[in-house]
């Protein structure tokens, strides 16, 4: 008669039996669950940081290619051996808004009177230094770097509140160089990549124009207007160069999309990655933006 294969204890029951603790049977069966919820833990860690994430856009700023309700699965891992392509779909990690969140004792913005938690922008209100717009710490960051020494540096928040800062000295190339320690609420977006760094985008008479050649084909359809003379555009509605690094987004409902015509460029490094497969609605179910098609 064969013998019963004796199942193997688990590596933690391993592992504490070498420290010389003999645990008994109810015990044992914790222990075992343990190892499995930290398995999977560590397991859904990797996958949703590394690999996939599933998310969906609050907003109808991408109808009617990606409607509200729809939930959707992003491909994060093969962007880590290719580039996203002009006319892509993009997810990427986006500043709604910058904050107070420390001000150093004794610095610039401690004797303008700034305090903690005060609101220096969002994405529908930026901050000015001067006569630049910033909507993030790192924009705030490469204004202040640009500007000579022995420039006033005078900031005006998005609530309208202006502080003087004073002349700029050797080395106040950022918020924190000023006494301005930011917090930012960051966020996905998703949107449509129209240009890359070097690139000169404009958007005329409803149609997007690259490098002074319209966007065509399949991803940027005859029947979509892209607006360029809505209140607050800046950037785009006469042609503006992407910069090194930097993307030109827009979405695809433009006439209810805060893109890059408002606030400018995102950073290549805040790329997440693409959707790929749509999951709900199930009449809606099934692989986007040109995955899976040959």
């Amino acid at each position: 008669m064969k013998r019963k294969k004796r199942k193997k204890p688990a590596l933690i029951l391993k592992l504490v039996r070498r420290l010389g603790y003999n645990p008994g049977r109810v015990a044992s069966e914790v222990l075992e669950w343990i190892e499995v919820l930290v398995v999977a833990g560590a397991l859904a860690f990797l996958v949703i940081n590394f690999v996939t994430v599933r998310m969906s856009v609050p907003t109808g700023s991408m109808k009617p290619t990606i409607d509200p309700r729809d939930s959707f699965f992003v491909d994060k891992i093969s962007y880590y051996f290719r580039a996203p392509h002009p006319g892509d779909i993009v997810v990427f990690w986006h500043t709604e808004a910058t904050y107070v969140k420390e001000v150093t004792a004794g610095s610039p913005a401690a004797a303008a009177g700034m305090s903690p938690g005060m609101l220096i922008s969002t994405t529908e209100m930026p901050a000015w230094i001067g006569n630049k717009v910033s909507f993030s710490a790192a924009g705030a960051n490469e204004v202040l770097a640009a500007l000579p020494v022995g420039t006033n540096i005078i900031l005006r928040t998005a609530n309208g509140s202006t502080y003087k800062l004073g002349d700029k000295k050797q080395g106040e190339n950022s918020l924190r160089a000023l006494g301005i320690i930011p917090r930012e609420r960051r966020v996905r977006y998703v949107k449509r990549l129209i240009a890359v760094g070097g690139q000169t985008v404009q958007i005329k008479d409803g149609h997007v124009y690259v490098d002074g050649k319209p966007r065509t084909g399949s991803r940027f359809p005859t029947s979509r207007y892209y607006y360029s003379d809505l209140p607050g555009i800046r950037y785009g509605n006469t042609p503006t160069k992407v910069p090194p690094g930097k993307w030109f987004v827009l979405g695809d409902n433009s006439g209810n999309s805060l893109d890059s015509r408002y606030w400018g460029f995102v950073n290549r490094h805040d790329f997440i990655g693409e959707p790929y497969f749509r999951v709900w609605p199930l009449d809606r179910f099934g692989p986007m933006n040109g995955y899976f098609h040959w």
